[in-house]
């Protein structure tokens, strides 16, 4: 029996999530499936009486879906809770289950890219404080290091998310940069600067280690100014593609029951995809 499984949003032409899971679906030979599913706000409850069904084994939700399958879900993990959003979905007897995968994506990503980022005691640095934030801070919690300083615009949106989730946070505004920068190990962009050709006024390269890794969550355009800029200056970078390839693993072995690999032929697939 074919086993089925999906990424709902609305819209959903713009996902990449087919073609990463078709690749892997193909290359181990499995009788699967897995298809984009544009479902609009007002049809989920009916989409979720669809999974409860059977229909699929599971799949993936985007925006806008994200936090509103919450109150669907018949339990969702803790980390989930955390991050304040769901992205993968497990039919198991009739039940859903709900989880996140994006830290385990922002983990893989720069554990495949940089083996040992995270052993030293270097403080990191993350711009923005918006749902990406959140899941960077869980993926960060879960390694040892050094302080993380979340640096935002509005200060106060900063503090709320530190004050909501318990670690070795503190909040800054972008003022705090030049006095951070020296003692940072890591530069972490989960804001949407960098899209759309948009570049920070604010942060100046110059002033960190020479061993600091910068890396951006964007991943349209896949060279973000800050990265080419960073790279100009001798930094380590890493992009923000590996943590969309990486966060797919984990459900595709819930659904089809093998753990994937992600190879440089899925990203060069998926990278030449991206100009479209």
């Amino acid at each position: 029996m074919t086993i089925k499984a999906f990424v709902i949003g609305h819209p959903i032409n713009h996902s990449r999530s087919p073609l990463i899971h078709q690749t892997w679906l193909a290359e181990h030979r499995i009788d699967g499936s897995y298809e984009a599913i544009d479902v609009p706000p007002e049809a989920l409850p009916a989409f979720f009486e669809r999974l409860r069904s059977g229909e699929f084994a599971g799949g993936n939700v985007t925006i806008p879906h994200k936090e509103a399958v919450f109150g669907l879900c018949d339990a969702v993990d803790p980390l989930a809770r955390k991050i304040g959003a769901v992205n993968t979905l497990v039919v198991r007897e009739g039940k859903v289950f709900g989880s996140n995968t994006d830290y385990l994506g922002f983990l893989g990503n720069l554990d495949a890219a940089v083996p040992g980022w995270s052993d030293g005691p270097d403080d990191a640095m993350v711009i923005g404080a918006g749902g990406a934030a959140r899941a960077v801070l869980v993926a960060l919690q879960r390694r040892n290091g050094g302080k993380v300083h979340v640096l935002n615009r509005t200060l106060a949106n900063a503090q709320a998310l530190v004050d909501e989730i318990d670690g070795p946070f503190e909040a800054h505004g972008f003022d705090a940069f030049a006095e951070l920068a020296p003692r940072t190990g890591i530069v972490i962009n989960t804001s949407s600067i960098g899209m759309h050709g948009s570049r920070f006024d604010w942060l100046d390269l110059a002033l960190l280690p020479g061993k600091t890794l910068v890396t951006d969550i964007v991943y349209v355009p896949l060279e973000t100014p800050l990265l080419v800029e960073a790279r100009a200056r001798g930094l380590r970078t890493v992009d923000g593609l590996g943590m969309l390839l990486h966060q797919a693993v984990p459900g595709f072995e819930a659904w089809f029951g093998v753990r994937p690999t992600v190879t440089p032929e899925l990203r060069a697939r998926v990278e030449a995809t991206l100009g479209h």
